[in-house]
Protein backbone atom coordinates (compact mmCIF):
# COMPACT_ATOMS: atom_id res chain seq x y z
CA UNK A 1 0.00 0.00 0.00
CA UNK A 2 1.32 3.43 -0.98
CA UNK A 3 0.99 6.46 1.28
CA UNK A 4 2.04 10.09 1.34
CA UNK A 5 3.10 11.82 4.52
CA UNK A 6 1.37 15.18 4.92
CA UNK A 7 2.93 17.58 7.43
CA UNK A 8 1.09 20.70 8.62
CA UNK A 9 3.33 23.25 10.36
CA UNK A 10 1.23 25.59 12.46
CA UNK A 11 2.01 28.37 14.94
CA UNK A 12 1.42 26.23 18.04
CA UNK A 13 2.07 22.68 16.82
CA UNK A 14 3.06 20.49 13.89
CA UNK A 15 0.82 17.62 12.81
CA UNK A 16 1.67 14.80 10.43
CA UNK A 17 -0.34 12.00 8.85
CA UNK A 18 0.45 9.04 6.62
CA UNK A 19 -2.47 9.08 4.19
CA UNK A 20 -3.52 6.73 1.37
CA UNK A 21 -5.37 7.57 -1.84
CA UNK A 22 -8.21 5.40 -0.51
CA UNK A 23 -8.77 8.16 2.06
CA UNK A 24 -7.33 6.36 5.07
CA UNK A 25 -5.08 7.84 7.76
CA UNK A 26 -2.62 5.12 8.72
CA UNK A 27 -0.60 6.94 11.36
CA UNK A 28 -0.60 10.42 12.87
CA UNK A 29 1.74 12.36 15.12
CA UNK A 30 2.08 15.86 16.52
CA UNK A 31 4.46 18.03 18.50
CA UNK A 32 3.81 21.40 20.13
CA UNK A 33 5.80 24.54 20.85
CA UNK A 34 5.22 27.88 22.49
CA UNK A 35 4.65 31.29 20.98
CA UNK A 36 5.99 34.10 23.13
CA UNK A 37 5.59 37.83 23.41
CA UNK A 38 8.40 40.09 24.63
CA UNK A 39 6.30 43.22 24.18
CA UNK A 40 2.69 44.09 23.60
CA UNK A 41 1.76 43.25 20.01
CA UNK A 42 4.67 40.85 19.52
CA UNK A 43 3.98 37.19 18.70
CA UNK A 44 7.08 35.14 17.98
CA UNK A 45 8.40 31.61 17.56
CA UNK A 46 11.90 30.19 17.75
CA UNK A 47 13.04 28.63 14.47
CA UNK A 48 14.98 25.88 16.25
CA UNK A 49 11.89 24.72 18.15
CA UNK A 50 9.83 24.40 14.98
CA UNK A 51 12.65 22.57 13.22
CA UNK A 52 12.92 20.11 16.13
CA UNK A 53 9.16 19.53 16.11
CA UNK A 54 9.01 18.86 12.35
CA UNK A 55 11.98 16.50 12.52
CA UNK A 56 10.48 14.59 15.46
CA UNK A 57 7.04 14.03 13.89
CA UNK A 58 8.54 13.07 10.54
CA UNK A 59 10.88 10.54 12.13
CA UNK A 60 8.02 9.06 14.14
CA UNK A 61 5.78 8.71 11.07
CA UNK A 62 8.58 7.17 9.02
CA UNK A 63 9.27 4.58 11.72
CA UNK A 64 5.62 3.78 12.48
CA UNK A 65 4.55 3.37 8.84
CA UNK A 66 7.36 0.97 7.85
CA UNK A 67 5.32 -2.18 8.65
CA UNK A 68 2.16 -0.74 7.07
CA UNK A 69 2.98 1.03 3.85
CA UNK A 70 5.50 2.26 1.31
CA UNK A 71 6.06 6.02 1.59
CA UNK A 72 5.84 7.59 -1.86
CA UNK A 73 6.44 11.19 -0.80
CA UNK A 74 6.51 13.78 1.97
CA UNK A 75 4.48 16.95 1.43
CA UNK A 76 4.13 20.17 3.42
CA UNK A 77 1.45 22.55 4.60
CA UNK A 78 2.47 25.63 6.57
CA UNK A 79 1.00 28.64 8.33
CA UNK A 80 1.03 31.83 6.29
CA UNK A 81 2.47 35.31 6.95
CA UNK A 82 5.48 34.24 9.02
CA UNK A 83 8.64 36.32 8.70
CA UNK A 84 12.28 36.19 9.79
CA UNK A 85 15.63 37.52 8.64
CA UNK A 86 18.63 35.21 8.14
CA UNK A 87 22.30 35.88 7.45
CA UNK A 88 24.40 34.60 4.55
CA UNK A 89 24.91 31.21 6.25
CA UNK A 90 21.17 30.77 6.89
CA UNK A 91 21.39 31.52 10.61
CA UNK A 92 18.43 33.45 12.07
CA UNK A 93 19.00 37.12 12.80
CA UNK A 94 15.52 37.41 14.32
CA UNK A 95 12.90 35.19 15.82
CA UNK A 96 9.95 34.26 13.60
CA UNK A 97 7.14 36.81 13.61
CA UNK A 98 3.82 34.97 13.26
CA UNK A 99 0.64 36.10 11.50
CA UNK A 100 -0.57 37.44 14.88
CA UNK A 101 2.37 39.83 15.32
CA UNK A 102 0.98 43.37 15.17
CA UNK A 103 4.10 45.50 15.59
CA UNK A 104 3.92 46.69 11.97
CA UNK A 105 0.40 48.12 12.37
CA UNK A 106 1.73 51.65 11.86
CA UNK A 107 3.43 50.74 8.60
CA UNK A 108 0.25 49.00 7.42
CA UNK A 109 -1.90 52.02 8.30
CA UNK A 110 0.34 54.36 6.27
CA UNK A 111 0.23 52.10 3.20
CA UNK A 112 -3.43 51.04 3.30
CA UNK A 113 -5.80 52.91 0.97
CA UNK A 114 -2.97 54.76 -0.77
CA UNK A 115 -2.81 54.49 -4.55
CA UNK A 116 0.13 52.07 -4.46
CA UNK A 117 -1.40 50.17 -1.53
CA UNK A 118 -4.58 49.62 -3.53
CA UNK A 119 -2.56 48.46 -6.53
CA UNK A 120 -0.59 46.01 -4.37
CA UNK A 121 -3.80 44.54 -2.94
CA UNK A 122 -5.29 44.12 -6.41
CA UNK A 123 -2.23 42.41 -7.90
CA UNK A 124 -0.99 40.49 -4.84
CA UNK A 125 -4.27 39.47 -3.21
CA UNK A 126 -3.24 40.09 0.41
CA UNK A 127 -5.03 42.88 2.31
CA UNK A 128 -2.66 45.55 3.63
CA UNK A 129 -2.32 44.58 7.29
CA UNK A 130 0.30 44.03 9.97
CA UNK A 131 0.09 40.26 9.35
CA UNK A 132 1.78 40.50 5.95
CA UNK A 133 5.54 40.03 5.51
CA UNK A 134 5.54 43.17 3.34
CA UNK A 135 4.58 45.29 6.36
CA UNK A 136 6.95 43.35 8.63
CA UNK A 137 9.88 44.12 6.30
CA UNK A 138 8.90 47.79 6.43
CA UNK A 139 8.84 47.65 10.24
CA UNK A 140 12.28 46.03 10.37
CA UNK A 141 13.71 48.61 7.98
CA UNK A 142 12.29 51.45 10.06
CA UNK A 143 13.03 50.07 13.52
CA UNK A 144 16.12 47.89 13.22
CA UNK A 145 18.11 49.10 10.22
CA UNK A 146 21.20 47.21 11.38
CA UNK A 147 19.47 43.81 11.15
CA UNK A 148 17.73 44.90 7.95
CA UNK A 149 21.07 45.66 6.31
CA UNK A 150 22.72 42.48 7.61
CA UNK A 151 19.94 40.22 6.31
CA UNK A 152 20.82 38.01 3.38
CA UNK A 153 17.25 36.74 3.01
CA UNK A 154 13.78 37.53 4.33
CA UNK A 155 11.92 34.21 4.65
CA UNK A 156 9.14 32.33 6.44
CA UNK A 157 8.85 29.11 8.42
CA UNK A 158 8.67 26.68 5.50
CA UNK A 159 11.53 28.35 3.64
CA UNK A 160 13.74 28.05 6.72
CA UNK A 161 12.98 24.32 7.00
CA UNK A 162 13.38 23.77 3.25
CA UNK A 163 16.80 25.42 3.35
CA UNK A 164 17.80 23.24 6.30
CA UNK A 165 16.74 20.10 4.43
CA UNK A 166 17.94 20.94 0.90
CA UNK A 167 20.23 23.97 1.09
CA UNK A 168 17.87 25.93 -1.21
CA UNK A 169 15.71 28.99 -0.63
CA UNK A 170 12.44 28.16 -2.38
CA UNK A 171 8.89 29.25 -1.66
CA UNK A 172 5.67 27.75 -3.03
CA UNK A 173 3.25 29.99 -4.90
CA UNK A 174 0.67 29.67 -2.12
CA UNK A 175 2.84 30.87 0.76
CA UNK A 176 4.28 33.54 -1.57
CA UNK A 177 0.76 34.76 -2.40
CA UNK A 178 0.21 35.53 1.30
CA UNK A 179 3.25 37.81 1.61
CA UNK A 180 1.79 40.91 -0.06
CA UNK A 181 4.76 40.82 -2.44
CA UNK A 182 3.79 38.17 -5.03
CA UNK A 183 1.83 38.90 -8.21
CA UNK A 184 -0.88 36.23 -8.19
CA UNK A 185 -1.56 36.70 -11.90
CA UNK A 186 2.01 36.56 -13.22
CA UNK A 187 3.48 34.25 -10.52
CA UNK A 188 6.45 36.55 -9.95
CA UNK A 189 7.61 38.89 -7.19
CA UNK A 190 5.81 42.21 -7.53
CA UNK A 191 8.02 45.12 -8.56
CA UNK A 192 5.63 47.53 -6.81
CA UNK A 193 5.90 45.67 -3.51
CA UNK A 194 9.66 45.33 -3.78
CA UNK A 195 9.98 49.05 -4.36
CA UNK A 196 7.84 49.81 -1.30
CA UNK A 197 9.84 47.34 0.82
CA UNK A 198 13.14 48.75 -0.43
CA UNK A 199 14.55 45.36 -1.41
CA UNK A 200 15.37 43.35 -4.53
CA UNK A 201 13.97 39.93 -5.39
CA UNK A 202 17.38 38.44 -4.48
CA UNK A 203 16.45 39.03 -0.84
CA UNK A 204 13.50 36.63 -1.27
CA UNK A 205 13.24 32.94 -2.11
CA UNK A 206 12.74 31.44 -5.57
CA UNK A 207 8.99 30.95 -6.24
CA UNK A 208 8.05 27.38 -7.33
CA UNK A 209 4.81 25.53 -8.00
CA UNK A 210 3.18 23.70 -5.05
CA UNK A 211 3.94 20.38 -6.77
CA UNK A 212 7.68 21.15 -6.87
CA UNK A 213 9.84 18.21 -5.74
CA UNK A 214 13.29 17.93 -4.17
CA UNK A 215 14.97 14.59 -3.40
CA UNK A 216 18.57 15.30 -2.41
CA UNK A 217 18.64 15.99 1.33
CA UNK A 218 21.60 17.65 3.00
CA UNK A 219 23.98 15.15 4.57
CA UNK A 220 22.76 15.92 8.09
CA UNK A 221 19.10 15.18 7.36
CA UNK A 222 19.76 12.26 5.07
CA UNK A 223 21.39 10.60 8.08
CA UNK A 224 18.74 11.91 10.49
CA UNK A 225 15.79 10.50 8.52
CA UNK A 226 17.61 7.43 7.19
CA UNK A 227 15.92 7.77 3.81
CA UNK A 228 17.19 8.13 0.28
CA UNK A 229 15.53 9.61 -2.84
CA UNK A 230 12.03 9.91 -1.35
CA UNK A 231 10.34 12.92 -3.04
CA UNK A 232 9.77 15.92 -0.80
CA UNK A 233 6.92 18.04 -2.18
CA UNK A 234 6.98 21.70 -1.18
CA UNK A 235 3.18 21.84 -0.97
CA UNK A 236 0.99 24.83 -0.23
CA UNK A 237 -0.37 26.94 2.65
CA UNK A 238 -2.47 25.68 5.54
CA UNK A 239 -5.61 27.62 4.68
CA UNK A 240 -5.64 26.60 1.03
CA UNK A 241 -4.87 22.98 1.87
CA UNK A 242 -7.61 22.94 4.50
CA UNK A 243 -10.05 23.57 1.64
CA UNK A 244 -8.55 20.72 -0.38
CA UNK A 245 -8.43 18.43 2.66
CA UNK A 246 -12.09 19.21 3.39
CA UNK A 247 -13.15 18.60 -0.25
CA UNK A 248 -14.23 22.24 -0.59
CA UNK A 249 -13.25 22.89 -4.19
CA UNK A 250 -16.65 23.35 -5.90
CA UNK A 251 -18.55 26.62 -6.42
CA UNK A 252 -20.61 27.66 -3.42
CA UNK A 253 -19.00 25.21 -1.04
CA UNK A 254 -17.33 26.95 1.87
CA UNK A 255 -14.78 25.84 4.42
CA UNK A 256 -15.21 27.19 7.94
CA UNK A 257 -12.32 26.52 10.31
CA UNK A 258 -12.05 27.58 13.93
CA UNK A 259 -8.98 26.60 15.88
CA UNK A 260 -6.72 29.06 17.66
CA UNK A 261 -7.76 31.54 14.98
CA UNK A 262 -10.46 31.10 12.35
CA UNK A 263 -11.12 31.38 8.62
CA UNK A 264 -13.87 31.16 6.04
CA UNK A 265 -12.81 30.24 2.50
CA UNK A 266 -14.19 29.48 -0.97
CA UNK A 267 -12.32 27.93 -3.91
CA UNK A 268 -12.56 29.27 -7.46
CA UNK A 269 -10.73 29.08 -10.78
CA UNK A 270 -9.56 32.69 -10.64
CA UNK A 271 -9.03 35.47 -8.08
CA UNK A 272 -12.01 37.62 -7.12
CA UNK A 273 -11.20 41.28 -6.54
CA UNK A 274 -13.05 42.97 -3.66
CA UNK A 275 -13.06 46.79 -4.05
CA UNK A 276 -13.51 47.08 -0.27
CA UNK A 277 -10.38 44.95 0.34
CA UNK A 278 -12.14 42.70 2.86
CA UNK A 279 -11.05 39.31 1.51
CA UNK A 280 -7.81 37.65 0.46
CA UNK A 281 -7.02 35.76 -2.75
CA UNK A 282 -4.38 33.04 -2.30
CA UNK A 283 -3.07 30.44 -4.73
CA UNK A 284 -3.79 26.75 -4.06
CA UNK A 285 -2.46 25.60 -7.43
CA UNK A 286 -2.01 27.44 -10.73
CA UNK A 287 -5.62 26.64 -11.63
CA UNK A 288 -7.26 27.05 -8.22
CA UNK A 289 -7.47 30.10 -5.96
CA UNK A 290 -8.82 30.30 -2.42
CA UNK A 291 -10.67 33.48 -1.45
CA UNK A 292 -11.81 34.35 2.02
CA UNK A 293 -10.98 35.95 5.30
CA UNK A 294 -8.99 34.89 8.36
CA UNK A 295 -9.55 36.24 11.85
CA UNK A 296 -7.19 36.42 14.82
CA UNK A 297 -9.78 35.61 17.45
CA UNK A 298 -10.95 32.01 17.43
CA UNK A 299 -10.85 29.46 20.24
CA UNK A 300 -7.85 31.31 21.71
CA UNK A 301 -10.38 33.81 23.10
CA UNK A 302 -12.48 31.03 24.64
CA UNK A 303 -9.37 29.54 26.24
CA UNK A 304 -8.37 32.99 27.55
CA UNK A 305 -11.74 33.31 29.30
CA UNK A 306 -11.60 29.79 30.73
CA UNK A 307 -8.01 30.19 31.93
CA UNK A 308 -8.53 33.56 33.58
CA UNK A 309 -12.10 33.53 34.85
CA UNK A 310 -13.30 29.93 35.29
CA UNK A 311 -12.04 27.17 37.57
CA UNK A 312 -9.54 24.80 35.98
CA UNK A 313 -9.27 21.04 35.61
CA UNK A 314 -5.97 19.25 35.07
CA UNK A 315 -6.30 18.77 31.30
CA UNK A 316 -6.72 21.82 29.05
CA UNK A 317 -8.57 19.76 26.42
CA UNK A 318 -10.87 18.22 29.06
CA UNK A 319 -11.36 21.63 30.63
CA UNK A 320 -12.42 23.10 27.28
CA UNK A 321 -14.96 20.32 26.68
CA UNK A 322 -16.39 20.54 30.19
CA UNK A 323 -16.79 24.31 30.15
CA UNK A 324 -18.40 24.30 26.71
CA UNK A 325 -21.28 22.25 28.16
CA UNK A 326 -22.18 25.28 30.29
CA UNK A 327 -23.59 27.16 27.32
CA UNK A 328 -26.12 24.53 26.26
CA UNK A 329 -29.00 25.99 28.28
CA UNK A 330 -28.33 29.67 27.49
CA UNK A 331 -30.76 31.25 25.05
CA UNK A 332 -29.61 32.42 21.63
CA UNK A 333 -28.56 36.04 21.99
CA UNK A 334 -27.45 35.54 25.61
CA UNK A 335 -30.34 37.63 26.97
CA UNK A 336 -28.86 40.80 25.48
CA UNK A 337 -25.17 40.23 26.27
CA UNK A 338 -22.95 40.93 23.25
CA UNK A 339 -19.21 40.36 22.93
CA UNK A 340 -16.86 42.00 20.43
CA UNK A 341 -14.16 39.31 20.20
CA UNK A 342 -11.19 41.48 19.18
CA UNK A 343 -8.87 40.41 22.01
CA UNK A 344 -5.86 40.27 19.68
CA UNK A 345 -6.81 43.06 17.27
CA UNK A 346 -8.44 41.71 14.12
CA UNK A 347 -7.87 40.77 10.53
CA UNK A 348 -11.02 39.96 8.55
CA UNK A 349 -13.61 41.29 8.39
CA UNK A 350 -12.63 44.67 9.91
CA UNK A 351 -8.81 44.64 9.31
CA UNK A 352 -8.20 46.72 12.43
CA UNK A 353 -5.06 45.91 14.41
CA UNK A 354 -6.17 48.38 17.12
CA UNK A 355 -9.56 46.79 17.78
CA UNK A 356 -10.29 45.66 21.36
CA UNK A 357 -12.59 43.11 22.99
CA UNK A 358 -15.77 44.41 24.63
CA UNK A 359 -18.63 42.95 26.67
CA UNK A 360 -21.80 45.02 26.14
CA UNK A 361 -25.23 44.87 27.75
CA UNK A 362 -24.26 43.29 31.09
CA UNK A 363 -27.16 43.00 33.53
CA UNK A 364 -27.69 41.27 36.93
CA UNK A 365 -29.15 38.17 35.29
CA UNK A 366 -25.94 37.36 33.43
CA UNK A 367 -23.84 34.50 34.82
CA UNK A 368 -20.50 33.05 33.76
CA UNK A 369 -22.26 30.75 31.29
CA UNK A 370 -23.78 33.80 29.54
CA UNK A 371 -20.35 35.37 29.20
CA UNK A 372 -18.93 32.16 27.74
CA UNK A 373 -21.75 31.80 25.24
CA UNK A 374 -21.51 35.46 24.25
CA UNK A 375 -17.84 34.85 23.41
CA UNK A 376 -18.82 31.89 21.20
CA UNK A 377 -21.53 33.96 19.53
CA UNK A 378 -19.21 36.96 19.03
CA UNK A 379 -16.64 34.79 17.25
CA UNK A 380 -19.44 33.31 15.13
CA UNK A 381 -20.78 36.78 14.25
CA UNK A 382 -17.32 37.82 13.03
CA UNK A 383 -17.22 34.69 10.90
CA UNK A 384 -20.66 35.56 9.50
CA UNK A 385 -19.42 39.03 8.52
CA UNK A 386 -16.61 37.38 6.54
CA UNK A 387 -19.31 35.27 4.87
CA UNK A 388 -21.18 38.41 3.84
CA UNK A 389 -17.96 39.75 2.26
CA UNK A 390 -17.51 36.51 0.34
CA UNK A 391 -21.08 36.37 -0.90
CA UNK A 392 -20.95 39.99 -2.08
CA UNK A 393 -17.68 39.36 -3.93
CA UNK A 394 -17.95 35.78 -5.20
CA UNK A 395 -21.48 34.42 -4.84
CA UNK A 396 -23.81 32.62 -2.44
CA UNK A 397 -22.63 30.18 0.20
CA UNK A 398 -24.47 26.92 -0.43
CA UNK A 399 -23.01 24.56 2.14
CA UNK A 400 -20.53 24.97 4.97
CA UNK A 401 -17.91 22.34 5.78
CA UNK A 402 -16.62 22.72 9.32
CA UNK A 403 -13.19 21.76 10.64
CA UNK A 404 -10.87 22.66 13.49
CA UNK A 405 -10.94 22.10 17.22
CA UNK A 406 -14.33 23.79 17.66
CA UNK A 407 -16.15 20.81 16.11
CA UNK A 408 -15.78 19.09 19.50
CA UNK A 409 -18.76 21.24 20.54
CA UNK A 410 -22.08 20.35 18.91
CA UNK A 411 -23.58 23.47 20.46
CA UNK A 412 -21.04 25.68 18.69
CA UNK A 413 -21.70 23.88 15.38
CA UNK A 414 -25.42 24.51 15.85
CA UNK A 415 -24.75 28.19 16.58
CA UNK A 416 -22.86 28.43 13.26
CA UNK A 417 -25.80 26.82 11.41
CA UNK A 418 -28.24 29.22 13.12
CA UNK A 419 -26.13 32.35 12.55
CA UNK A 420 -25.50 31.61 8.85
CA UNK A 421 -28.90 30.01 8.27
CA UNK A 422 -27.04 27.31 6.31
CA UNK A 423 -26.46 23.59 6.49
CA UNK A 424 -23.20 22.77 8.28
CA UNK A 425 -21.37 19.52 7.48
CA UNK A 426 -18.69 17.82 9.54
CA UNK A 427 -16.49 15.48 7.51
CA UNK A 428 -14.96 12.24 8.72
CA UNK A 429 -11.46 13.60 8.03
CA UNK A 430 -9.46 15.39 10.69
CA UNK A 431 -6.27 17.45 10.30
CA UNK A 432 -7.60 18.85 7.00
CA UNK A 433 -4.44 20.83 6.19
CA UNK A 434 -2.13 17.83 6.67
CA UNK A 435 -4.46 15.70 4.54
CA UNK A 436 -4.58 18.45 1.91
CA UNK A 437 -0.78 18.41 1.86
CA UNK A 438 -0.83 14.64 1.32
CA UNK A 439 -3.33 14.98 -1.55
CA UNK A 440 -1.30 17.61 -3.38
CA UNK A 441 1.73 15.38 -2.82
CA UNK A 442 -0.11 12.48 -4.47
CA UNK A 443 -0.71 14.59 -7.55
CA UNK A 444 2.93 15.71 -7.62
CA UNK A 445 4.29 12.14 -7.63
CA UNK A 446 1.66 10.80 -10.06
CA UNK A 447 -0.38 8.68 -7.63
CA UNK A 448 -3.52 10.53 -8.80
CA UNK A 449 -4.42 12.72 -11.78
CA UNK A 450 -7.31 14.62 -10.20
CA UNK A 451 -7.94 15.62 -6.60
CA UNK A 452 -11.42 14.08 -6.50
CA UNK A 453 -9.93 10.61 -6.89
CA UNK A 454 -9.20 10.97 -3.16
CA UNK A 455 -11.74 13.50 -1.93
CA UNK A 456 -14.70 11.48 -3.24
CA UNK A 457 -13.91 8.94 -0.49
CA UNK A 458 -14.61 11.49 2.27
CA UNK A 459 -17.73 10.84 4.33
CA UNK A 460 -19.95 13.43 6.04
CA UNK A 461 -20.20 12.30 9.66
CA UNK A 462 -22.74 14.80 10.90
CA UNK A 463 -25.03 17.55 9.61
CA UNK A 464 -26.45 20.56 11.44
CA UNK A 465 -29.50 22.41 10.14
CA UNK A 466 -30.48 25.98 11.06
CA UNK A 467 -33.12 26.73 13.69
CA UNK A 468 -35.42 29.42 12.26
CA UNK A 469 -36.28 30.91 15.66
CA UNK A 470 -32.63 31.28 16.64
CA UNK A 471 -31.74 32.70 13.23
CA UNK A 472 -34.24 35.52 13.75
CA UNK A 473 -32.64 36.36 17.09
CA UNK A 474 -29.18 36.34 15.57
CA UNK A 475 -30.15 38.59 12.67
CA UNK A 476 -31.11 41.32 15.12
CA UNK A 477 -28.12 40.70 17.39
CA UNK A 478 -25.67 40.91 14.47
CA UNK A 479 -27.05 44.36 13.60
CA UNK A 480 -26.21 45.55 17.13
CA UNK A 481 -22.84 43.75 17.01
CA UNK A 482 -21.90 45.59 13.79
CA UNK A 483 -23.19 48.91 15.09
CA UNK A 484 -21.17 48.57 18.32
CA UNK A 485 -17.88 48.19 16.48
CA UNK A 486 -18.63 51.12 14.17
CA UNK A 487 -19.39 53.34 17.18
CA UNK A 488 -16.33 52.28 19.17
CA UNK A 489 -13.61 51.90 16.52
CA UNK A 490 -12.37 55.49 16.85
CA UNK A 491 -12.04 54.99 20.62
CA UNK A 492 -9.81 51.92 20.05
Amino acid sequence: MQAIIGIDIGTTNTKAVAFTKEGKVLISANAGYQTFSEKNGYQELKASEILNAVVSVLKKILIDTKPLSEISGISFSCAMHSFMAVDSSGEPLTNIMTWADLRSAGEAAKLKNTEIGNQIYERCGTPIHAMSPLCKILWLKNNDPEIFSKASKFIGIKEYLWHQFFGKYQIDYSIASATGMFDIYDYTWSEQSLKVAGISSEKLSEPVEPTHIETVLTKKYKEEFEIDNIPFIIGSSDGCLANLGSNVIKDGETSLTIGTSGALRMTSSKPKHDPQQRIFNYILTKNLYVSGGAMNNGAVVVQWYINNFLSQSSSQEKNFSEKMKMIDDVNAGCDGLIFLPYLFGERAPIWDANAKAVFFGISPKHQEKHFLRSIIEGISFSMYQIGVSLEETIGPIKKIYASGGFIQSKTWLQIIADVFNKEVNVLSVSDASAIGAAIIGMKAVGMIKEFDEVTKTFIIEEKFFPNEKNNKVYKETIKKFTSLYNKLKDEF
